[in-house]
């Protein structure tokens, strides 16, 4: 698909089309789809999927296909049904419901997702208060924060870091969404930090590593960019991130497409550099798409700088390592 190339500044009027790396699928995202593929193969269709198993159109559509049954909510799955919970996790009022309904379930959470609700749990239990960094409304934020409703509070941006209000300053910690732009949540700290001199970190990193890795590989690319495309679903936070750290890093413009078929042909207009990178729910064959329709408009084969290898797996769900019980 792209050639491997050194970083590199192109020349003046030199078309060039580089695709960072790394881009797309994580361990955790990979996990999620593997997870609801095998449940499919091993309890037969349909399967439920509370919410979608990935912030990406074209995964939860072939899923469909396959016989996955995407719901909302617990109360639209038949009483024990097998049921997948998302890669983003969810509170403990929705594990409740589901042992009311005596649901099947198999947890497709992201592992590191799982590591915040824990550090969570751990500061509650030391009686602190929690700032969680994150955005209202997106799955993670609602399964982390249903960990100790009354125990967090959500701080949304670096302005709301200005105003928030807590408790006791000294009996204070924060945490993050795993998928957040790591200059602003470090700028958000730096702000609750100024205000709270006592603010305890969480014990690891929570912004997760393929995000950050994500947005390093295209501040590398972004600065000798004309244009940036950012392939990814418009419910996907980490997508929408990268569109604002290709900006801020450089690029001229940057936008966000979940296919080949939304790019704009005015776009192009005066463009020489492209950089081509998508976010951690996208398979690689919408990337494929665009670097071929790049190619169509008379742009050269693309290159790919890569930042860093990820190579961290991560096992399924035990219900789907055990071997199958005949009954």
């Amino acid at each position: 698909m792209a050639e491997p190339a050194e970083p590199r500044t192109p020349e003046a009027g030199e078309k060039r089309v580089v695709v960072a790396s790394p881009r797309g699928y994580c361990a955790g995202v990979d996990r999620a789809v593997v997870t609801v593929e095998k449940a499919l193969e091993r309890y037969g269709a349909p399967v439920y999927v509370r919410k979608q198993i990935v912030h990406n159109k074209h995964v939860v559509e072939t899923l469909e296909q396959r016989g996955a049954i995407f719901v909302e909510e617990l109360d639209e799955v038949p009483e024990g049904a097998h049921t997948v919970f998302s890669a983003h996790g969810v509170s403990p009022a929705v594990h409740a419901q589901a042992t009311e309904r005596n649901l099947l379930t198999i947890d497709a959470t992201c592992p590191l997702v799982t590591k915040v609700h824990t550090e969570a749990k751990r500061f509650v239990r030391s009686d602190m208060q929690i700032l969680f960094i994150g955005h209202a409304g997106h799955e993670e934020v609602e399964g982390t924060m249903g960990e100790a409703p009354d125990d967090m509070i959500l701080v949304q941006s670096p302005e709301e870091a200005r105003t928030v209000e807590v408790d006791n300053p000294d009996k204070l910690a924060w945490l993050s969404q795993t998928t957040l732009s790591v200059d602003e949540t470090m700028a958000t700290v730096e702000i609750l930090r100024e205000r709270f001199p006592n603010l305890q970190d969480p014990p690891s990193e929570d912004i997760c590593y393929a995000t950050s890795n994500r947005q390093a590989a295209i501040k590398q690319i972004a600065a000798h960019s004309d244009l940036v495309i950012v392939v990814g679903s418009a419910n996907s936070s980490n997508s929408n991130r990268l569109v604002e750290v290709a900006l801020d890093a450089g690029a001229k413009a940057s936008y966000r497409v979940d296919h080949a078929a939304e790019v704009k042909d005015e776009w192009f207009e005066g463009v020489d550099t492209i950089g081509v990178t998508s976010g951690a729910s996208v398979p690689d064959i919408l990337v494929r798409g665009v670097l071929e329709l790049l190619e169509e408009k008379g742009y050269p084969k693309a290159v790919e700088e890569q930042l860093t290898e990820e190579t961290l797996t991560f096992s399924l769900p035990r219900e789907l390592r055990a071997p199958r019980t005949i009954d």
